[in-house]
């Protein structure tokens, strides 16, 4: 039976996690921890597909029986990492930033380059939550402070995104 108008899907909380592609050790080490709590609490993981923090967040809850979704910025879903099982192919190189953004109902950066900073802003512009772990310390001239929430471990961090992500589905954000 389709889902009508009086019927509607269960939508797990989707968190995305992003991070550089050439990370350190600890990094990875964090990213793959707080996958692996998305997946543990029944959570959809967005990420960005490729290497690094992206691939080992896509281990820790691929390793969970969570689920993946990758946003690929090439044109060839076989560019995902082995550990994304919904790859959503872009061909659009870093554009694919706004789809991982708005896709989130929460997003977790850990470390971070210029691509990761890109992601953080597109998320803020949304009105999606972002917590950091190591990552990017910024403030807009008129806010005056960090709008990044911070967090010092992966299950913190989690705890963090989890509960704004449920805050902003109820409305309360």
């Amino acid at each position: 039976m389709a889902a009508g108008p009086h019927h509607s899907v269960h939508r797990p909380v989707r968190i995305a996690v992003v991070g550089e592609r050439a990370t350190s050790d600890e990094n990875r080490a964090s990213a793959r921890a707080i996958g692996a709590e998305i997946g543990r609490r029944g959570g959809v993981l967005v990420c960005g597909a490729m290497g690094g923090v992206m691939e080992a967040a896509a281990e820790g809850c691929a390793a969970e029986h969570g689920l993946v979704v990758g946003i690929v910025p090439t044109a060839d879903a076989a560019d995902a990492n082995p550990f994304v099982a919904i790859p959503v192919v872009t061909g659009m190189g870093e554009g694919r930033n706004v789809i991982i953004a708005r896709t989130a109902e929460a997003m977790i950066a850990v470390g971070g380059s210029y691509g990761t900073l890109s992601e953080i802003a597109l998320a803020l512009r949304a009105g999606v939550p972002v917590v950091g772990l190591a990552t990017w310390r910024f403030e807009a001239p008129a806010q005056g402070s960090d709008s990044v929430v911070r967090a010092s471990s992966a299950s913190e961090a989690v705890d963090r995104a989890w509960s704004l992500a449920l805050e902003r589905r109820s409305g309360t954000i």
